[in-house]
């Protein structure tokens, strides 16, 4: 069976403002390496369906920037959205695409904005979610939470379905939104839960049907949108169907409603990179817990990150604090405060 992936690369990355802006999020910048996180997310998922069936979906004013980073992959294989709606329709909108050219492939849909350390885990977790998912299951890998967590939703385990090259599929008994921390200490400890990482795996076929049983709204645009995929009309069929579509995650709109969904718990490394915190928590630290990127005089300075470039930055006497510097715009948070950067945004 033909696998196609499926990179959404649409996101803005709010809390990792003055780095990652609507021009420019943070799935075009670098923060671990030479390669930025689109970069990453491409590289790592063409050993296992080649350039060829790689999707991209994105806005039009990030999808000319990520061409130049990955001009290999098909000039057809970037798939533009109008605006914005969320991941439901992002991966209808993938979908039909995918299923213009072949109704009966795997779609595996991943983020373009996510870190993972684990490469050749990730790889196997994705072999053994393709073999459900042409058994016609809707399949997410789950990932083992590192600590309780208020930024991730999870996914509570069910009953075993299968072990397939050591791994377990598990039956998804339900999914939950991001809890409080006291709920997050109670699911953790249980141990039956992963993070929802929002990687999923299935049939197109199947996430169609889906589609058109718990969002038939949606389902209708997106068959005319389909009819029209690879003619001239399409996107006129695009422009005057999108207009109307409904902003939804297809957890909610989809995962949450479906039947025969299974969940592959894995520990590969990950990280979504949604806060500064996040991206500190994976750079090297000196002798004094700083993370440093760019040029630094530091006196007393503990537990901080530093993150600019050719500008110096300067700090004395300061604690756990995060400090960015773009040229343009300069943040100065603290660390237990870093979720609050996206009411920064929403204030600009």
């Amino acid at each position: 069976m033909d696998v196609y992936a499926v990179v959404m690369a649409g996101g803005t990355g709010t809390r990792l403002w003055p780095l990652s802006t609507r021009e420019k999020p943070k799935q075009v910048h670098s923060f671990l390496g030479d390669e930025t996180l689109f970069q990453e997310s491409v590289q790592r998922i063409r050993p296992l369906v080649g350039v060829d069936r790689v999707l991209v979906v994105a806005g039009g004013h990030v999808v000319e920037e990520l061409r130049r980073q990955e001009p290999c992959i098909p000039e057809d294989n970037y798939v533009v959205e109008p605006a914005g709606r969320g991941t439901a329709p992002c991966i209808g909108l993938a979908a039909v695409h995918i299923a213009k050219r072949c109704p009966g492939a795997v779609m595996v849909v991943l983020t373009a904005d996510h870190h993972i350390g684990d490469v050749e885990g990730f790889h196997s977790a994705l072999r053994v979610a393709v073999d459900a998912a042409e058994e016609g299951h809707l399949v997410t890998l789950g990932i083992e939470p590192g600590e309780p967590s208020t930024g991730y939703g999870y996914i509570e385990h069910g009953g075993l379905v299968e072990r397939v090259r050591g791994l377990e599929v598990l039956r998804v008994k339900r999914f939950t939104e991001k809890p409080d921390m006291a709920t997050a200490r109670e699911m953790v400890a249980s141990g039956r839960y992963s993070w929802n990482s929002g990687m999923f795996v299935w049939r197109v076929d199947r996430i169609l049907e889906e589609l058109r049983v718990h969002m038939p709204g949606l389902y209708g645009r997106l068959s005319v949108i389909g009819d029209a995929v690879g003619s001239p009309s399409y996107g006129e069929a695009l422009e005057a169907n999108w207009a109307d579509v409904p902003r939804e995650t297809i957890d909610y709109g989809v995962m949450e409603k479906a039947g025969d969904v299974v969940v592959v718990p894995v520990d590969i490394g990950w990280s979504d990179l949604g806060t500064w915190g996040s991206v500190m928590r994976l750079l090297p630290s000196d002798s004094d817990g700083n993370v440093v990127r760019g040029r630094h005089l530091g006196l007393d300075t503990r537990g901080s990150l530093i993150f600019g470039g050719d500008r110096l930055i300067a700090t004395v006497g300061v604690r756990d604090l995060i400090v960015v510097d773009t040229g343009d715009a300069l943040l100065i948070c603290d660390r237990s405060q870093d979720q609050r950067v996206r009411d920064l945004v929403k204030m600009l």
